[in-house]
């Protein structure tokens, strides 16, 4: 414990106090208490940077894009495409032709799915999904796979929640088409070897399609580097506004991909008898896009790249030890995720308390986790749970939070235990 106490003291560059003062919501008292908000994986709050860029889009900018010469809407136009180009930037994409804004993650799955998926799927073709996916990675494959006959296998994990590479080597062949694998498991905090895995999935001729929504917030991302084919992010979770996110695919298969929706926006030329569209990426933004928090996304990975990624893992990660090691002199807690590499995720069950009863407690003495199947029932039902309690950490969370955190588990003891 205090090995974890003196590395996140060592982060001299790093004023956790001075950075909570930029997200106002952190100011905020639950039930006379000190917030402890302790639910990042499911949203992070947002710093005043990214509530300012709305605003300002609203009070100074607010003009359809694309669509106009009039002074406005060339000024929307030019900061939504400086969005894409910052995003670009973020993920270390070749070109901004490869980013697609999206609402989130999921959307971005759903158009993988249809579009490319349901363009080269055919019948006895396989998708391998991980144990650990989050229902989104998961649910849209099952509708295309009902559409087209193709076939989800699933790749096993082991008891610590890491994926069981032999296993899934075993489980790639000439059939294989698309693996869908999470770069960060939400539910567990398992970091996958993701080079690895994509490198084997494209020894067969498969597609890789990364969840990156819990890893966009919490790591550098080189889409080149990892050589994936499509990799989604949700701004919500990285600091930005709910309701949106970016798909990046390889210009390639973008190119070959029909759109996913069609309307304004997404056209070059329409007549009754045929259309024609534009070209990428606007080919698969169709009607008015989400233009104040695109510009708001914007914000965000400017935040976060002020900061310093790097520098950010290494406080985070520091957090989590410290949790982690408090836990586990808990006679009565057992860590669900215990994989050696992880992101700041804390999830575990409490011996003859269920998770709900544990976060309706813990909400009342401050502190804001989340319980439930975390939208992996698959993953649950593998550890043979209803539920588990999970604690998510972000850079402006401190250890006297984590304290506060344990602090109110003693309470829950206290209330269902005498």
């Amino acid at each position: 414990m205090n090995e974890a106490v003196q590395l996140i003291k060592s982060t001299a560059s790093f004023d956790v106090n001075k950075i909570r003062q930029d997200f106002p919501i952190l100011q905020t008292r639950a039930y006379d208490r000190h917030l402890a908000y302790l639910d990042n994986a499911a949203t992070t709050q947002k710093p005043r940077i990214v509530i300012d860029a709305i605003s300002n889009y609203y009070l100074s900018t607010n003009a359809n894009v694309h669509r106009a010469v009039h002074y406005l809407s060339e000024k929307a136009t030019h900061a939504f495409e400086q969005a894409r180009i910052r995003m670009q930037q973020f993920v270390n994409a070749h070109s901004a032709k490869e980013i697609i804004f999206t609402r989130g993650t999921t959307e971005a799955i759903n158009l993988i799915a249809n579009s490319y998926g349901g363009n080269t799927l055919q019948k006895g073709d396989e998708i391998l999904l991980s144990q650990m996916e989050h229902h989104a990675n998961i649910v849209p494959w099952q509708l295309i796979a009902e559409k087209t006959g193709a076939i989800i296998k699933v790749i096993p994990i082991n008891q610590h929640g890491e994926i069981k590479m032999e296993e899934y080597e075993k489980l790639l062949n000439g059939r294989t088409k698309i693996v869908g694998i999470t770069h960060i498991s939400n539910a567990l905090g398992t970091i996958n070897p993701l080079a690895k895995i994509i490198e084997l999935a494209h020894h067969v001729g498969a597609k890789v399609v990364v969840d990156g929504a819990q890893a966009a917030p919490h790591l550098k991302i080189d889409v080149q580097k990892l050589d994936c084919d499509f990799y989604c992010i949700s701004g919500h979770k990285m600091y930005g506004p709910t309701g949106i996110g970016i798909l990046y695919g390889k210009e390639a298969l973008l190119e070959k991909m029909p759109p996913y929706q069609g309307g304004g926006e997404m056209i070059r030329r329409v007549t009754f008898e045929k259309t024609s569209y534009a070209d990428l990426p606007h080919k698969f933004e169709a009607g008015t896009p989400n233009i104040a928090d695109t510009i708001g996304l914007h914000a965000a990975a400017d935040y976060l790249y002020d900061l310093g990624l790097d520098t950010i893992a290494q406080y985070e990660h520091s957090l989590l030890s410290y949790a982690t090691e408090r836990a586990a002199v808990e006679s009565d807690i057992r860590i669900i995720g215990t994989a050696a590499n992880k992101g700041p995720i804390l999830s575990f069950v409490m011996d003859g308390v269920h998770p709900h009863d544990i976060g309706t407690i813990l909400d009342q003495y401050g502190v804001a986790v989340r319980t439930g199947h975390h939208c992996a029932m698959p993953l649950m039902q593998f550890f043979n749970l209803p539920a588990t309690t999970r604690a998510s950490f972000a850079f402006y969370n401190t250890i006297a939070e984590i304290d506060q955190f344990f602090d109110a588990l003693d309470k829950v003891r206290a209330l269902f235990k005498g």
